[in-house]
């Protein structure tokens, strides 16, 4: 699979996404980033410390995280993309599910659109994903977490997603699946789709696991926010036993040893 100007052995390894959210009130890190040089030197932190991609968010999406307009998360997002791309050679995702804001981020250099309503909130971020030719990551949601069996559940409305994507143009090997960890779902349901996050092996995309520092962890450890590396460790090494090509951290330099390891231990990787 390429993105940007790299490819990924998405059969055979497992990448790193760093996250950096230039919010205020990110659950995790709000207010750390949202200045742009300190944004710019936790990015050249991430890359230096083994991030294969790195992904700008300009909107909280915790849970009861405020909605901004489109135009604050542009100027949010916008400059810090571009000073990424000009400063590092690394590919850049942009954090979003609103179409306007997927278009400036592309316009300013973005090489991936991660999307945690799947295309199903705004379908013009499937036809802009399509018409800059850049891949994009498609999460499971739902606004409740109902369902009648929950892992046939969530592979279904991800066949949906795949759906959105293939009317609109975008390539088959553009997509990769994020089984939505921390939304929509119970806390049971949230260790059920970890634990058998492979089910999405049956739609033929690569898989992005997204646990880090998220509040399944918390709840299991009985840990606050700044507390939560080696469970994420723990769901990391899941991940790549369970074949996900990629995982969305916080903590880069902890989790890319972690797959190193975990890789050697299954022969993915020479010491």
């Amino acid at each position: 699979m390429k993105i940007g100007n790299r490819e990924f052995d998405v059969k055979n390894r497992t990448y790193i996404m760093g996250i950096l959210n230039v919010t205020p009130d990110s659950f995790s890190d709000g207010g750390r980033f949202n200045r742009l040089d300190e944004a710019l030197r936790h990015a050249e932190e991430m890359v230096r410390d083994g991030a294969d991609i790195v992904d700008i968010g300009g909107e909280s999406t915790r849970p009861g995280h405020t909605v901004i307009t489109e135009e604050e998360e542009i100027d949010r997002v916008v400059p810090v993309i571009e000073a990424v791309k000009r400063r590092f050679d690394v590919p850049v995702s942009i954090d979003t599910y609103k179409g306007k804001v997927a278009e400036a981020a592309l316009q300013a250099g973005a090489d991936l659109v991660n999307d945690i309503w799947g295309f199903k909130h705004d379908r013009k971020v499937a036809e802009l994903t399509a018409r800059y030719g850049v891949a994009c990551c498609l999460m499971h949601n739902r606004h409740e977490a109902v369902y009648q069996n929950f892992l046939e559940d969530m592979v279904r409305d991800m066949e949906v997603c795949v759906q959105i994507a293939r009317e609109a143009g975008v390539p088959e090997d553009k997509i990769i699946l994020d089984p939505g960890v921390g939304f929509g779902k119970t806390y049971e349901m949230n260790l059920e789709a970890i634990c058998h996050v492979d089910v999405l092996h049956t739609l033929g995309f690569p898989i992005l696991l997204g646990t880090s520092r998220k509040s399944v962890i918390g709840l299991t450890l009985n840990l606050p926010t700044d507390q939560r590396v080696e469970g994420t460790l723990a769901t990391t090494v899941m991940g790549v036993m369970k074949g996900c090509a990629f995982v969305r951290v916080h903590d880069v330099k902890e989790n890319k040893r972690v797959i190193q390891m975990t890789e050697a231990i299954l022969g993915r990787r020479e010491a």
